[in-house]
């Protein structure tokens, strides 16, 4: 089984962030690690994690960061450790409960076929949170099916998708110094990274929820940034090829 390891980014999670270790621990995946990357949240989150390190030693690690730095570098510099630290599956997963942890070992399988896996909700099987509005899911799909998928040329349906596993060969391949994006864009970015180097990726259904605890920092400002990055990105990766591949050992 491969070493694995689930990165999670944290600001206020406080009531989210024992569950959701908890849960991941009780997977039946004993290679299965997971790294707390925290902002220094003022809500206490950072003081948890260490307890919960202090806990499991060999499972449970945290980064603490001086400040709110973005999700892309929390991301980046997350999967920096995990390559330093071995791992061959390197996971990454919100910690409000929207990414079922159950799903996990089925992203695992699935990387099996590929070179990297998505918890997708646009591909049969995969569903929304019924208490999200119409216009909610409207935006949402027409974000991934026809913003991104348009102007990129993707046929991945879920680009903006954070729950994701990706091999450790993927990870290197891609050079990691390539990333730009700081905001929500970030997961478009990787995608369209990894596809113009010819990488693969496999979508697993997912049930997608709203946050159990705490408040969504998703913002109409943040969706529009998003938007209007699908086209930095378009230019800066689209003359990539498979030959552009970083060299690793």
């Amino acid at each position: 089984m491969r070493k694995t390891l689930i990165v999670v980014p944290t600001y206020n999670e406080a009531e989210n962030i024992e569950r959701l270790v908890a849960a991941l621990l009780n997977l039946p995946i004993p290679s299965l690690s997971v790294l707390i990357v925290d902002d220094n949240s003022p809500d206490g989150t950072g003081e948890i994690a260490d307890a919960l390190a202090a806990q499991y030693p060999e499972r449970v690690h945290v980064m603490h960061r001086a400040g709110k730095q973005g999700l892309g570098t929390a991301y980046v510099q997350g999967f920096r450790w995990a390559l330093a630290h071995g791992y061959q599956a390197i996971g990454q997963m919100d910690a409000d409960f929207s990414h079922d942890p159950s799903d996990v070992p089925r992203l695992l399988e699935a990387l099996e076929q590929a070179d990297a896996a998505i918890g997708s909700r646009y591909v049969r099987g995969g569903k929304l949170d019924e208490r999200w509005s119409l216009w909610r899911r409207l935006l949402s799909w027409w974000a991934n099916r026809i913003w991104v998928g348009v102007i990129l040329g993707s046929p991945v349906r879920d680009s903006t998708s954070g729950f994701r596993m990706w091999r450790r060969e993927t990870l290197l391949g891609m050079d990691l110094d390539r990333v730009r994006s700081n905001g929500y864009i970030f997961q478009v970015e990787l995608t369209y990274l990894a596809l113009r180097l010819g990488y693969t990726f496999a979508e697993v259904p997912i049930y997608f929820a709203d946050r159990k605890y705490g408040q969504s920092k998703m913002g109409l400002r943040i969706q529009l940034e998003a938007a209007l990055g699908v086209f930095k990105v378009r230019n800066r990766y689209r003359h990539l090829t498979a030959a552009q591949r970083a060299q690793h050992a």
